[in-house]
């Protein structure tokens, strides 16, 4: 690791911290999480994953964001609450949305006390199909506040769209269009870090805009294919082509079991971990 880039995992700086972007890994696990619900003494469903291996649990999937001038939600998953005290979040000061998908909207309630440690509305992108969802499901979050108190989740929005770049909390978002199967979504890059959950499919157009990335954190759900999320096969292909200094998985469900992971991929990609944090100085 050279001087100009630290990274860290769990929290821990690995180098001298001249932190300019963090990012962490609120949850990395598919739309039920690992275990899911059930299992033959009603602990959980592991799959193949090993339910002694810690960085088997997985929440569904988010992430933060923090730049010059503050820090981007990228979701509100139904486990906000319980991702946001684990990784010691202490404040949000704008949301961005990939898509309405209930994995990553039901958590929207808590935006609430996070208006109140804000002290204000918390400005929400997302694009139109997601915003009609937004405001259909969860009308109250987008009435004008009634000052001075949080009774409700207070949200003003900005609409998005694919192949935009948009300035927020001083940090330059390349929105990139992405095919989840029977819906669009939006990936993001800063920079040289892209995030892309929920995505089966990049068109060309897309690719080119994921060239030359440091850091890539994308989806990759499963190792037989699936319909609406990319495989493992499908993830190491791109890898390939695009050639980023490290890809982190993310999205992953009962069948992605961390250690067997860790042995069986190339250098330069892993699993991610719920509260992996990664941070960059340039």
């Amino acid at each position: 690791m050279d001087g100009e880039r630290a990274i860290y995992v769990f929290g821990k700086c690995a180098e001298n911290d001249r932190t300019l972007m963090r990012v962490v890994l609120l949850g990395t696990g598919g739309s039920a999480g690992v275990p899911l619900i059930g299992g033959a003494d009603g602990a959980g469903d592991w799959g193949r994953c090993d339910p002694t291996e810690p960085r088997n649990r997985r929440s569904r999937s988010a992430i933060t964001v923090t730049g010059p001038d503050g820090t981007l939600l990228v979701d509100t998953g139904p486990d906000l609450r319980t991702q946001l005290l684990a990784c010691k979040i202490k404040q949000i000061d704008a949301i961005l949305y990939t898509h309405a998908h209930a994995d990553h909207i039901l958590g929207l309630d808590d935006v609430r006390i996070l208006n109140r440690i804000a002290g204000r509305p918390l400005p929400a992108y997302a694009n139109a199909a997601t915003l009609a969802q937004l405001t259909s499901r969860f009308p109250y979050a987008f009435l004008p506040w009634d000052k001075p108190n949080f009774f409700r989740p207070v949200m003003e929005t900005t609409e998005i769209t694919a192949g935009q770049t948009i300035n927020v909390l001083g940090m330059q978002i390349n929105l990139l269009d992405q095919d989840h199967g029977f819906s669009r979504t939006l990936g993001l890059r800063i920079g040289n870090f892209a995030y892309c959950t929920d995505v089966v499919r990049f068109d060309p157009a897309t690719l080119e805009r994921l060239r030359g990335l440091d850091t890539w954190v994308v989806d990759c759900f499963q190792r037989r294919s699936h319909h609406t999320h990319a495989a493992l096969a499908e993830v190491l292909e791109w890898v390939r082509d695009l050639r980023p200094r490290r890809t982190i998985l993310t999205h992953m469900g009962t069948d992605m079991d961390w250690a067997n992971l860790v042995n069986e991929l190339p250098a330069g990609v892993e699993p991610g971990v719920d509260g992996m944090v990664l941070d960059f100085a340039d």
